[in-house]
């Protein structure tokens, strides 16, 4: 997969030298490109904002130097690369759509500052590209770049050959299949003794079966603690019958349509 990344600030993506990302890069399985904004500006300033029409607060990317950048880096290229545009104001980053990302041979981020970029820009492109806005929480930071580390890593981590074992994001929270909505259960390693606390019984036991349904009850305790939102979602055909009795033991009851809710709340035919 190749990776472009257009920015104000290089060194923000300083990241994707080490870790997972970079093994992956020195191994040939990801080709990053980091390009500076500025190159593509003509006055001594290298400006890249201006005022917003119609005024109000901030700063506004000026849409020429995105343009040039986009237009030299992408060419006629065939096939055309996905363009992903960090934004608060986008569809929420989750693991399906970082599958989704992950088929697509080359992505292109365009990560902004100030109030972000001029909406001719993306108006544009869109017109001849898979363009995605995207955001990555109900939040706001100062600009794009943290949000690209994050869609990378998670994209990256989902490609042949990057995990050294390629099971392990089969069992991660919101991975594809019966986890698809539920958070992944505590984990626990050597040694079976630290400051007095051990782990649980069954971890030890060697019996794959009853390890797999104590992983499993986990996931859904911790998701219906933190994220009861996602139990509400989760398809009624991924819950088997033991699934079923642990929710109702954990306080959920079965509705209607087969999903799960809060015991007493309403639930509107």
């Amino acid at each position: 997969m190749r990776i472009d990344v257009v920015t104000i600030f290089p060194e923000y993506l300083e990241p994707l030298n080490v870790s997972l990302v970079g093994k992956a890069r020195a191994r040939g399985l990801l080709d990053v490109h980091v390009h500076d904004l500025r190159r593509w500006t003509h006055d001594r300033h290298h400006t890249v904002d201006d005022t917003p029409y119609g005024g109000g607060p901030g700063m506004v990317m000026k849409p020429e130097p995105w343009g040039e950048a986009l237009d030299e880096i992408i060419g006629d290229a065939d096939p055309a690369p996905v363009l992903v545009v960090p934004t608060p104001s986008g569809r929420p980053f989750d693991q399906r759509l970082a599958v989704e990302l992950s088929a697509a041979p080359w992505l292109v981020f365009t990560p902004a500052r100030y109030e972000g970029i001029d909406r001719r820009v993306v108006d544009e492109y869109a017109s001849r590209l898979d363009v995605r806005e995207v955001s990555v929480g109900d939040y706001v930071l100062a600009g794009g770049e943290a949000p690209v580390l994050v869609m990378v890593e998670a994209v990256a981590r989902l490609l042949p050959g990057v995990l050294g074992n390629a099971e392990s994001h089969q069992d991660d929270s919101f991975a594809a299949g019966t986890m698809a909505h539920l958070l992944e259960g505590p984990v626990y390693t050597k040694p079976p003794l630290w400051r007095d606390r051990g782990i649980p019984d069954v971890l030890l036991s060697g019996h794959h079966g009853r390890i797999a349904r104590w992983r499993r009850d986990q996931a859904l305790a911790r998701t219906a603690a933190n994220r009861p939102d996602l139990i509400a979602r989760c398809d009624p055909a991924s819950l088997d019958k033991h699934d079923r009795a642990e929710l109702e033991r954990l306080g959920w009851s079965e509705g209607p349509d087969g999903r799960f809710w809060p015991t007493g709340q309403h639930v509107e035919e």
